[in-house]
């Protein structure tokens, strides 16, 4: 018998990558990425900081490049490697990124008057745009449908569907008057693959639906008719139009067409599995089980977990949402996360450029601080210095909201903070800094799931950072406590796709089979180091402070010994 393939589809902020992988034991032969034709980087940005969108067009063509690739690349890589091994297809993307269709299922913006209307594109994940609209939706929820709250987290998001469309309904009126409905783009591709994007036929995923669109079957599929109504009566409306076939990844949501086999050097017919967002393939790429935590970790980070859909779960507060069957069939998946990890640290080196001395011994060498000498420190040179510093030794402290807080306060006007600098303070000691608040985020959030009956017993990463970075694994140990393994592999969002078509695909029987054949862990674990945590927990008890301090409004407590406290520490540890 002949070896079996499957094709995993990985969209993220700025490519989109296409994956190969054996699916007997998850080797993955063939790669390819292709950066999006549209805007900076693939994102089509504006004077408003908050906007971010992406042209329709080029995930399609992102699909046919990439496949195209990695078959030539399997080719060459495996001896006898034919087309007509690949069995399926699976599809992850960014999410909540909605964009809006005509009647037939196409994008408004592949028609000639909207090709250019940023409000007919795609509305990328961290277009923040709609946060008024956002706050809307909290608020009369909160009156009326608390239970649509109680199961995203008790707060909706201006990154998810519903504050995203009202905003479009109300500042480009045009574009939503013509739009016949609104897909997420982890729905687009699947349906653009298999032909079904026509209402008649489109089938949505259970976890772009159930995150970021408040739908539920326990009331009736997506917030009813009346809710939608007090927002704007063309919601309501809006509603009617929208799919009741919302199905979990274990279904496929047709074969691959015709047109898409002769483009791709694929076969016809070939299933494509019900599309997901990246970081919940990504985690059944990890291998995600009861009681494991999937980091994903790059631009930003989100953390999935599952719960057995057959005991009581409670809600838990700040959550992204608990979705029945979002990641696994059979259980809840649970989702939070930080807007900003690589982001913040992108944002020293890219922004701030911190130039030598990146740290006080290379200060000492340096005879000269004028700018025009000062060359700017890479991630390597800030980690290789930052290394050297003991925990607590810069008397430093952040607040990891550059971009807002995802998870628990679930406020996207928050921003970040540095307390603690003298005039000796250091790139390397910032950078550090950096990285430690987000890892007392992290931290913050596995208190949450536990302090909700989720029980954390392990926890995996996965990511460019887990990949790369042993500086902030081992922080992350530190300052958690717990052991960070990292998955084996280094594209679990794609794998993670990629078990999703062999499993529609016939072969393997259920997830818990395809992922003990296709996943697996590095063996290199990092472990706590007892001095280092020690001295974390103190801090972690200011980084609380700061959180519940600048986050909350029913903080009443007193930061006049913060810094004090963190100058006690920086004494302890230099000594």
């Amino acid at each position: 018998m002949s070896v079996k393939y499957t094709i995993g589809l990985d969209y993220g902020t700025n490519s989109v990558r296409a994956l190969i992988v054996n699916v007997a034991n998850g080797a993955e032969v063939a790669a390819a990425v292709w950066t999006y034709a549209h805007g900076t980087q693939g994102v089509i940005l504006a004077r408003d900081p908050n906007l971010a969108r992406q042209h329709p067009a080029d995930y399609l063509q992102g699909a046919e490049i990439t496949i195209q690739q990695t078959l030539a690349s399997a080719k060459k890589n495996v001896r006898g490697f034919k087309s007509e091994q690949v069995i399926g297809i699976g599809v992850d993307t960014t999410g909540s990124t909605p964009l809006p269709v005509d009647a037939t299922g196409q994008p408004l913006a592949f028609q000639k008057k909207f090709a250019n209307h940023p409000a007919a594109m795609a509305w990328l994940w961290k277009d923040h745009t709609g946060v008024s609209e956002a706050a809307e939706i909290t608020a009369l929820a909160a009156k009326i449908r608390p239970q649509y709250l109680a199961k995203c987290g008790g707060t909706y998001s201006s990154e998810w569907f519903w504050s995203k469309i009202l905003k479009c309904l109300r500042t480009a009126p045009e574009v939503f008057n013509a739009a016949h409905s609104w897909i997420e783009l982890a729905d687009f591709v699947p349906a653009a693959l298999s032909g079904t994007e026509h209402p008649d036929k489109f089938i949505a995923g259970v976890c772009a639906a159930g995150h970021k669109a408040m739908w539920n079957a326990k009331w009736g599929g997506y917030p009813d008719a009346e809710f939608l109504a007090k927002l704007n009566p063309k919601l309501a409306s809006l509603r009617s139009r929208l799919t009741t076939r919302v199905y979990s990844i274990d279904k496929s949501v047709g074969g691959l067409t015709a047109a898409w086999a002769k483009k791709t050097g694929l076969s016809a017919g070939i299933p494509i599995a019900v599309g997901a967002f990246d970081a919940h393939l990504g985690a059944v790429g990890s291998g995600v089980a009861p009681g494991t935590l999937v980091k994903i970790i790059g631009t930003s980070t989100c953390d999935i977990a599952i719960a057995s859909n057959t005991k009581k779960l409670a809600d838990v507060p700040g959550l992204c949402g608990i979705v029945d069957g979002s990641v696994l069939p059979g259980n809840f998946g649970l989702e939070a996360g930080q807007s900003a990890v690589g982001d913040l640290f992108n944002w020293l080196v890219n922004y701030i450029e911190p130039g030598a001395p990146i740290s006080r011994s290379a200060s000492r060498k340096t005879k000269t601080s004028r700018s025009e000498d000062r060359l700017s420190a890479t991630h390597e040179d800030l980690s290789v210095a930052a290394l050297k510093l003991k925990p607590g030794e810069s008397g430093l402290l952040a607040l990891d909201w550059n971009n807002g807080n995802r998870t628990i306060l679930v406020d996207q006007r928050l921003t970040g903070l540095l307390i603690g600098q003298t005039l000796y303070t250091t790139p390397a000691e910032i950078y550090r800094a950096l990285i430690e608040a987000t890892a007392f985020g992290a931290l913050t959030i596995i208190n949450r799931f536990e302090e909700y009956g989720v029980k954390i017993s392990s926890v995996v990463n996965c990511g460019g950072i887990a990949e790369k970075s042993d500086l902030t694994m081992q922080i992350y140990a530190d300052v958690t406590g717990r052991p960070m393994k990292v998955s084996r592999s280094a594209q679990t969002c794609a794998l993670g796709s990629a078990i999703a078509a062999s499993v529609v695909a016939g072969a393997h029987k259920n997830y818990a089979a395809a992922q003990k054949a296709m996943t697996g862990l590095k063996p290199k674990v990092y472990k706590p180091n007892p001095a280092a945590h020690k001295t974390y927990k103190e801090i972690y008890v200011l980084y609380k402070e700061l959180h519940d301090a600048f986050g909350t409004q029913t903080w009443n407590g007193n930061l006049f010994g913060v810094m004090k406290k963190l100058i006690e520490i920086r004494g302890q540890v230099r000594k």
